[in-house]
């Protein structure tokens, strides 16, 4: 058994009790605790990668009770390279945190730790109980940390982040407990051969639990009719917060893949690949209204978080089309967008330093101080955003676009990509030239840039030119994920006797 799978959720869960329990502990040690669980992170979630890239599922049993009865966690190709992407981000924006973000509350440390521990514990569990538990903690972190600071504004998000997820988590426990009643089981494998052996009289009740899943999982991930949470909580959260934040809507689209092709994939008879049908037309409104918002947001902040909301449609799109390009398309493109979206958080967060009380609205303000380095960042940022060559988000687009089959899709998809794509460089173009270009005469005086907070954001906006240059490779792995995603045998190979290892 490969202990070093559990380690993802057990190191920042004993830091994060640590510095619970030593919240007295001065902020020095702090961060010293919470930086180096964190950077461990990077270096272990790169070494699953590796072990996952073998081409062999990984099980570790909790308390050595195997599946399909005890906890397990389920290393494969997916549930690795969304660990190492976390692992990256996660270590960068808190470097940015440690330049004082971080004293603006007593427990940022330790929730930054539970909440990693929520996310690794989501990606690697191989049970919807579990999958839901680790949900719960997650989201119990980042109501905290979205209050991070304090102030009205983060309140009222707060407010509804925190209703609009309890509600959501209600439904997850009705499905929950609909398949358990039908199946007698929630491993995912293990749930694999039950719905595919369903009959007609328990098949009804199977869909409406998978449909009702589907609602919680696109509740999490933020599309249309259900992302109007997501433009308040991520423009008004600390930077660091907002930056992290930019995973945590792909764990609903992780959710969306895993169960839909798993448990509800190709083999589940009737109800076989059921949310489609839902997704397609989902993915196109989801776009549509973000870059709407993207064209109508008064703040950086406002329309870095529509753009968010836009990366989920298109990544929405790859999903809906099911084929092994267009997910492979998707899941690079999801890389590029956790990433891009984080540094463009922390970079709206030096902008809005320089500019007092004017903070990042789209209003003219004062100079600030190394325009040309600040706009540069923002240059690659918006590039990388937009989908413009040379830059990963157009590699990701291109790829998506060329998956798509000749007909009605590919009628509907092109413009709504080219088109949206377009409307984001306009409000891009818009929020730059404001920021940059329309200033006064009088620079703040207190305003000086911070050199680490500097690093850590253009550390992560520099990535895209690195996932350009290492292409080849990542579309390597990630053809080979999709490959091991359908290969449904070998999940269910986990629950048989002697198939867990």
């Amino acid at each position: 058994m490969n202990h070093g799978l559990a380690l993802p959720v057990l190191l920042p869960m004993f830091i994060g009790c640590l510095l619970l329990f030593g919240a007295r502990l001065s902020m020095p040690i702090k961060r010293v605790l919470s930086l180096t669980s964190t950077t461990l992170l990077v270096p272990l979630s790169m070494w699953l990668m590796w072990q996952a890239d073998q081409g062999a599922l990984q099980t570790y049993a909790m308390g050595d009770w195997q599946a399909p009865f005890g906890i397990i966690l389920l290393l494969d190709r997916l549930s690795a390279l969304l660990l190492v992407v976390t692992a990256v981000l996660a270590f960068f924006a808190l470097l940015y945190a440690v330049r004082g973000d971080d004293e603006r509350g007593r427990n940022f440390h330790a929730l930054f730790q539970f909440q990693l521990m929520g996310i690794n514990g989501a990606f690697l569990t191989g049970d919807l109980f579990n999958l839901f538990v680790f949900f719960e903690i997650l989201l119990i972190a980042s109501y905290s940390l979205l209050l991070h600071g304090g102030g009205p504004e983060r309140v009222r998000a707060g407010l509804h982040y925190v209703i609009l997820n309890l509600v959501g988590s209600a439904f997850f426990l009705i499905a929950v407990g609909v398949l358990y009643g039908i199946t007698g089981t929630l491993n995912m494998a293990d749930l694999s051969i039950r719905v595919a052996a369903a009959n007609a009289e328990q098949a009804p009740l199977l869909g409406a639990a998978g449909l009702l899943l589907l609602v919680v999982f696109g509740l999490k991930a933020a599309f249309l009719p259900l992302y109007f949470w997501l433009p308040k909580a991520y423009a008004s959260a600390s930077a660091p917060v907002a930056a992290l934040f930019a995973i945590m809507t792909k764990i609903g689209l992780y959710s969306i893949l895993r169960v839909y092709t798993l448990i509800f994939g190709d083999d589940a008879g009737t109800l076989a690949n059921m949310a489609e049908a839902w997704l397609w037309p989902l993915a196109l409104l989801t776009m549509v209204g973000g870059v709407i918002g993207a064209l109508a947001a008064t703040s950086l902040h406002g329309l870095l978080a529509y753009l968010v909301v836009v990366s989920v449609g298109t990544l929405l799109a790859g999903l809906a089309q099911g084929t092994a390009e267009a997910l492979s398309a998707a899941l690079y493109y999801l890389i590029h967008s956790s990433w891009i979206a984080g540094g463009l958080f922390l970079l709206a967060d030096l902008i809005s330093r320089q500019r007092g009380a004017k903070t990042t609205r789209l209003i003219q303000g004062p100079e600030l101080q190394n325009p040309h380095l600040l706009g540069g960042l923002f240059f690659i940022g918006a590039i990388a955003v937009a989908g413009l060559p040379p830059l990963s988000g157009f590699v990701g687009k291109l790829l998506l676009l060329r998956a798509v089959e000749p007909g009605l899709q590919a009628l509907f998809l092109w413009p709504v990509v080219l088109v949206g794509g377009l409307a984001t460089m306009i409000g891009l173009s818009r929020a730059g030239s404001t920021l940059f270009w329309r200033v006064g005469q009088s620079q703040l005086d207190s305003a000086e840039l911070d050199y680490g907070r500097l690093f850590a954001c253009a550390s992560l906006l520099l990535l895209s030119p690195l996932l350009v240059g290492l292409a080849a490779p990542l579309l390597a792995y990630v053809d080979a994920t999709v490959i091991q995603l359908h290969d449904l045998q070998l999940y269910r190979q986990l629950v048989l006797p002697g198939g867990a290892s």
